[in-house]
């Protein structure tokens, strides 16, 4: 109904729901933390 993306707050939903499965973007905040811990370790 109009939205422009998915917040996939929960450790396990994107266990369930994978992008192929929405035609909108989905934002897996397990993955986007992990991935801002990683760069800030590197710099």
């Amino acid at each position: 109904m109009g939205a422009e993306g998915i917040i996939l707050g929960c450790t396990v939903i994107p266990l369930l729901i994978k992008q192929e499965d929405s035609r909108v973007p989905l934002f897996d905040t397990t993955y986007i933390h992990a991935m801002a811990a990683v760069e800030k370790a590197i710099n």
